[in-house]
């Protein structure tokens, strides 16, 4: 690794995140300069009306870095240009809540030295300590969203929506610059496109807390992911240029 490189790129997406995001900050970089390790740590503003974007700038000198949207695009919109614009040999996402405990990416870590490309954090599999969970509803949606996602042919994964994924950061750059979803799904085709590609995936459990200032509308959100999952699945289905999965690398 020479001078000029980045060990770790962390995506922050934040959408109206004024009142929560400051404790995640100080907490994420207190922990990276523990690890001493070139990282940078990018905040996507999602063309938010509030703060936001202040209380990212606040923390630039030390190593945290704010992309704008003019307006507000959508939570895969936001992921998008972060992962893009990212330096690190690997790429943390995160949501701005840190559901997911930062200390958690070297679970994933661990995974990604095995040789695997993608790995996802996930609350579904028996390793994961869900410590405060949604309300009952929230979670029965979820589960509804995961067992119809599996029927559109996405097989093998327990939690797509688990905000804490973790890829080397070559494959990372090459899946989201082809991301066409711009909403709360763009997971679902992150993971369909790494398929396609040939590339492995694995799922790891991890510590998750939910926060209940969530900005997921149960109902409205949830019907606009099934729209965007069809629509991407159909949209996929007619191009004929997409590597096939024979193989993994």
């Amino acid at each position: 690794m020479n001078e000029n490189s980045v060990d770790l790129t962390v995506v922050v997406p934040a959408y109206n995140e004024e009142g929560r995001l400051e404790p995640g900050l100080r907490r994420a970089l207190e922990y990276l300069a523990r690890r001493g390790r070139p990282f940078e740590l990018l905040v996507v503003d999602d063309g938010s009306r509030d703060g936001t974007a202040a209380v990212a700038d606040a923390f630039a000198a030390q190593g945290v870095r704010v992309l704008r949207h003019e307006r507000n695009r959508g939570k895969g919109a936001a992921v998008r240009t972060g992962v893009v614009a990212s330096r690190g040999e690997r790429v943390l996402i995160s949501d701005a809540d840190f559901s997911t405990p930062i200390e958690e990416v070297e679970k994933l870590e661990a995974r990604l030295g095995d040789g695997t490309p993608l790995v996802i954090g996930s609350r579904g599999v028996d390793s994961s300590q869900v410590r405060q969970h949604q309300p009952f509803y929230r979670e029965m949606m979820g589960r509804t969203f995961n067992l119809i996602i599996r029927l559109l042919g996405v097989r093998g994964i327990r939690d797509t929506q688990c905000g804490f994924k973790l890829a080397r950061g070559d494959v990372g750059r090459s899946l989201f610059s082809a991301l066409t979803i711009e909403g709360f799904a763009w997971d679902v085709e992150m993971i369909w496109l790494a398929r396609r590609r040939g590339y492995r995936i694995a799922e790891v459990g991890v510590i998750w807390v939910n926060s209940p200032d969530s900005r997921v509308d149960p109902i409205r959100s949830s019907l606009s992911m099934l729209r965007d999952v069809v629509l991407m699945r159909l949209r996929h289905r007619r191009e004929s240029g997409e590597p096939g999965a024979s193989t993994e690398r």
